[in-house]
């Protein structure tokens, strides 16, 4: 029995173990809607964690107008990169962390993936069971270790399935965390919801510019965390201009409105939570209505989590580590949990942290790769051999990134480390995310017509066809 190579290996089933990893997707595999976008971040930005960050506006003294513009300035922009970076998953095929191997070379993307990408999609995976087990436990008083476990092996299963499967519950996990979203929303704006004035004698008060650029800059911090992983859930979609330009606004919608609507809405509650802890939170805002709102927050750790654990296990396979996707789901998966009960206490302060440093990070690799599709030719579908071509070992894109990194440090203001310029000038916010993405940007502008920094085997070309050609045996391999 011969098969046919036109039909699909993979298609459109639920049920069927995506057999791709890092592969470039071919034209039989394409399929879909440009709406799919919207319910996969609509549904993970239906996270409480987004309203904690509202929560700070009270904390720094800002005004109820200067904390929702920041808002909307930091979901603007957000949402913004996040419809860009999908569009070039439709374009090229290929996950946002393969495309990174064309401005940084083959080797030279391995620290940033490893940081930005490893690292962010395990961290971000343990917050989120840290929140989804609490709300969990204090819904069915079942032990914080079990519930967290649960919650992990749902995801692991989920994301071992892969795209078609995670792309099918997120638009079900809209249409279920809405309405749970929205009731919470109304009993807690009824309950404790309030507008404040500016207030110089808060405890965080760094003066109204630097509040506001902090402040706006955590949700933009919150989007910028997802841009890596931007391509992963559109590269399946069919390569036509229309789809590429709907698949644009349905991204870009579906994480504005969540992040505005949830923001704003701590924001609305901040003042009224005398808690720190998020869940004892959530039970004062919620009062008679806690156990719906437990219930939201205990899903939306699933709607997270199982974009963070995919993208993570196809970080995993870009750094070459000999596992299938099945197996560095499950490793993730593994780490993950470890790290949530080592987390579990003091979640919100390691929460910002985290948020910090992964933006200080991701911003000047962002900046190269959409100056790299659009200035350096990127965007030209012939030229993705060149991403699985070992023979390219490092670029300059790798020394834009790294220097937009290091320009950032003076700038950083976090628990962990604040430096010298933060300590200096503390009213003018925490702008290391905006140098970084500066710096990294003149660099690639300075070098990007240079020849790359190491070419393995000078004129011979080598290809990897392990991933390129691997399409039709990946099927077997990841089962």
């Amino acid at each position: 029995m011969t098969h046919d190579a036109s039909a699909p290996v993979y298609g459109s089933a639920v049920t069927k173990v995506e057999p791709f990893g890092v592969d470039h997707i071919p034209e039989t595999e394409r399929h879909g809607k440009p709406s799919s976008q919207f319910f996969v971040w609509f549904a993970a930005g239906l996270n409480f964690p987004i309203i904690l960050l509202g929560f700070s506006a009270a904390w720094f003294g800002l005004s109820f107008p200067a904390a929702v513009t920041a808002i909307v300035i930091g979901a603007a922009l957000g949402s913004l990169l996040m419809a860009v970076m999908s569009r070039m998953g439709v374009r090229l095929g290929v996950p946002q962390q393969i495309q990174a191997r064309g401005p940084l070379g083959f080797f030279g993307n391995f620290i940033p993936v490893a940081y930005i990408n490893v690292f962010a999609g395990i961290g971000w995976a343990a917050v989120t069971v840290i929140l989804g087990g609490k709300a969990f436990a204090g819904l069915t008083h079942m032990p914080f270790w079990l519930c967290a476990g649960l919650l992990t092996l749902i995801e692991m299963v989920v994301a071992v399935f892969g795209y078609n499967m995670i792309n099918f519950l997120q638009k079900a996990l809209t249409y279920v965390l809405t309405p749970l979203f929205a009731l919470i929303t109304v009993v807690a704006v009824v309950r404790g919801g309030s507008i404040f004035h500016a207030n110089p004698d808060a405890q965080g008060y760094i003066g109204s510019t630097g509040g506001l650029v902090t402040f706006g800059g955590w949700f933009l911090s919150f989007l910028v965390a997802w841009a890596p992983f931007a391509s992963d859930y559109s590269r399946y979609l069919p390569d036509t201009p229309a789809v590429i330009t709907r698949t644009a606004w349905y991204t870009g919608l579906g994480n504005f409105v969540t992040i505005c609507w949830l923001g704003i809405l701590g924001v609305v509650v901040g003042g009224s939570a005398t808690s720190s802890d998020s869940i004892t939170a959530l039970h004062q805002l919620a009062g008679p209505f806690a156990l719906p709102a437990l219930l939201a927050v205990g899903l939306s750790a699933l709607a997270q989590n199982f974009l963070n654990v995919y993208g993570g296990a196809i970080s995993i396979q870009t750094l070459k580590v000999p596992v299938t996707r099945s197996q560095a789901v499950i490793g993730i998966c593994v780490l993950a949990y470890a790290l949530s009960l080592w987390g579990e206490s003091g979640t919100e302060a390691k929460f910002k942290v985290f948020l910090n440093l992964t933006a200080y990070f991701i911003a000047p690799f962002v900046a190269v790769l959409l100056l790299d599709y659009y200035l350096g030719g990127r965007s030209d579908a012939s030229r993705i051999p060149e991403l699985y071509d070992r023979s390219r070992v490092l670029d300059w894109g790798f020394v834009a990134w790294a220097g937009g990194v290091a320009a950032s440090v003076p700038f950083w203001q976090s628990d962990f480390y604040t430096g010298p310029f933060s300590v200096a000038h503390p009213g003018a916010g925490d702008l290391s995310m905006f140098v970084a993405t500066g710096a990294g940007a003149a660099l690639y502008l300075l070098t990007y017509r240079l020849k790359p920094l190491w070419v393995k085997g000078a004129g011979e070309t080598r290809r990897t066809s392990g991933e390129q050609d691997r399409s039709r045996t990946m099927a077997s391999r990841n089962h």
